[in-house]
């Protein structure tokens, strides 16, 4: 199956081309669906957080979706419903919860984290255990995925629990780019084109919890974890392991029944608790996807340097040409075994790269230059 060919590729290209700039949230909005999870999306009004969420929802044949505004005097009844008049004649304490949040499959909460301590907890138990708990009896609820909205993360520590229960969190600002911002101003509104039956989504959850992870990409997830620990950026057992869900699920969305390492890229927003902290997630996960090319490019400029000594001393007088030439074969020839090494181990964690084999063939081109008498340097570099 190819990556363009499935249904969620096709209505993750069509949510881009109506919300621009927002190419990384609309996927993690979509894994997110697939995958079980919640997503916060961090950023000032009017940047269209509320907007998406509810156009990916209608997307969704069959699903029903609730939005809400939240603020310091939101009340329960407004989030799970009234309390059922009816219930209380028969001594039973029951919410009329229909068209409320435990009915919805999708939800967006705007202001998320200015719920009330009466709301939270219920809340959090509707998030993380999908359950409602009405009157006297546990309610299993729809909910696929909430969305929260929020400008600015809590600091509080009652609301700590709640922040962590989304495992995906975006930055959200204003269109950077101009022509971006002209083609906004003259957007048409047009109907959906690719929807997706509910059925289908819940067969699709499915479809990615039977998604393979290698044991490369397994390796590939303790060595970022290594990584962001040195640098202090820590995250739980729990959200690690939560975080392979949406990892398999990016994965489905590019039509493939197996990941690969370049599938943890959506932990950039997955593993940093602050904004501060994003930055080191990103580059971690750059040093993973390409530490080896900068490594072998690394080796690579020291043959270059290595090459030119060697061929500097067929004009330089004070140096003995055979024993440079000697000297720079011997370190060549240990160049070239380490950088066979790195596209080994790149090949061995499916991490194959033309910078890699053109910087081994250029060094051994070099070697092959120095054994037929011939001046590495006036070799071509790639």
């Amino acid at each position: 199956m190819s990556p363009t060919s499935t249904p969620l590729a096709t209505l993750q290209k069509e949510l881009s081309a109506r919300f621009f700039e927002r190419d990384s949230v609309i996927e993690g909005l979509l894994c997110a669906m697939v995958a079980g999870q919640h997503v916060l999306l961090v950023g000032p009004p009017g940047t269209g957080k509320s907007e998406l969420a509810h156009e990916l929802c209608k997307r969704v044949t069959g699903a029903r979706y609730f939005q809400w505004l939240l603020t310091r005097f939101t009340t329960p009844e407004e989030l799970f419903g009234p309390v059922s008049l009816k219930a209380l004649e028969h001594d039973r304490y029951t919410r009329v919860t229909d068209g409320k949040l435990p009915t919805a499959h999708v939800a967006f909460l705007d202001e998320v984290f200015k719920a009330s301590s009466a709301i939270l907890n219920t809340l959090l138990s509707v998030m993380n255990e999908r359950v409602f708990h009405d009157g006297e009896k546990p309610v299993n609820v729809p909910l696929l995925s909430l969305v929260g909205a929020t400008n600015e993360l809590p600091e509080e520590d009652e609301l700590l629990a709640l922040s962590d229960r989304f495992l995906l969190r975006y930055e959200v600002d204003y269109l950077k780019e101009e022509f971006l911002f002209l083609r906004m101003l003259s957007l048409e509104d047009k109907p959906a084109e690719t929807t997706l039956a509910l059925d289908d989504l819940l067969a699709l959850r499915k479809q990615a919890s039977n998604v393979a992870v290698p044991e490369r990409v397994k390796r590939d997830l303790l060595e970022l974890r290594r990584t962001l620990t040195e640098k202090g950026v820590v995250a739980s057992d729990r959200r690690y392991r939560q975080a392979l869900s949406v990892v398999k699920a990016r994965a489905l969305l590019h039509g493939r029944d197996e990941c690969e390492t370049r599938d943890l890229g959506i932990l950039a927003h997955v593993l940093w608790r602050e904004p501060g902290e994003k930055a080191e997630v990103e580059a971690a996960l750059e040093r993973l996807f390409t530490g080896h090319e900068e490594d072998a490019q690394q080796l690579l400029f020291q043959a270059r340097e290595v090459a030119a000594f060697a061929a500097n001393a067929q004009n330089d007088a004070d140096v003995d040409p055979e024993a440079a030439a000697t000297e720079a074969l011997s370190k060549l020839h240990d160049l070239s075994r380490r950088i066979d090494l790195i596209a080994d181990a790149a090949k061995e964690r499916g991490r194959t790269s033309d910078r890699v084999t053109a910087a081994r063939d250029e060094v051994r081109k070099m070697v092959r230059a120095l054994l037929q008498g011939r001046s590495p340097a006036a070799e071509p570099r790639h």
